[in-house]
């Protein structure tokens, strides 16, 4: 669980975090109603907060240090790290029940920017994806439709939509 009340690149390792249904993570820069990505804000800062919550999968972090990138949980600016979720193939509006009452629905791939090579060099075309499966592998974005606290260690279950399924956009 990370979070951070500025815009930074990465985010910090917090014990516990507070969701809000329709706003996101209290505390975070993303928490809002409204878009709060500085250069989506910049364009339509009255759209719709598609990217309250970050979720990145764990499995990523391990491959990346594999290969060299030493990379851990929150430098990507991710909220929440998973385990054994192939986040990235969810479909379009599938639900995530975290822990007991918490509950997100994903709205599309996070898309990596300029920004990821700045924090370690080369690692923008680590996160593209192949020919086959998504086109990006850098975690996912949610929306908060149901609040409540969320720790560490907490399970995550995915809820599918009626088919038929559509791929997560790009965000």
């Amino acid at each position: 669980m990370s979070t951070d009340g500025k815009h930074r690149f990465s985010k910090t390792a917090r014990p516990s975090i507070t969701l809000t249904a329709g706003h996101g993570i209290e505390g975070d820069a993303h928490h809002g109603l409204f878009v709060r990505h500085r250069y989506l804000a910049r364009r339509n800062p009255k759209a719709a907060n598609l990217r309250q919550v970050h979720l990145i999968p764990s499995e990523l972090l391990e491959a990346l240090k594999t290969a060299g990138i030493e990379v851990n949980p929150g430098d990507l600016g991710e909220n929440v790290a998973t385990v054994g979720l192939d986040l990235e193939r969810l479909p379009f509006g599938t639900r995530l029940r975290l822990g007991t009452s918490a509950t997100l629905e994903l709205t599309g791939l996070r898309t990596p920017c300029v920004l990821i090579d700045r924090f370690k060099a080369g690692l923008k075309a680590r996160l593209l994806g192949g020919s086959a499966g998504p086109r990006f592998k850098a975690g996912v974005m949610a929306i908060v439709s149901q609040g409540g606290a969320v720790v560490p260690g907490d399970k995550i279950r995915a809820i599918l939509p009626p088919p038929p399924h559509m791929d997560l956009p790009p965000l």
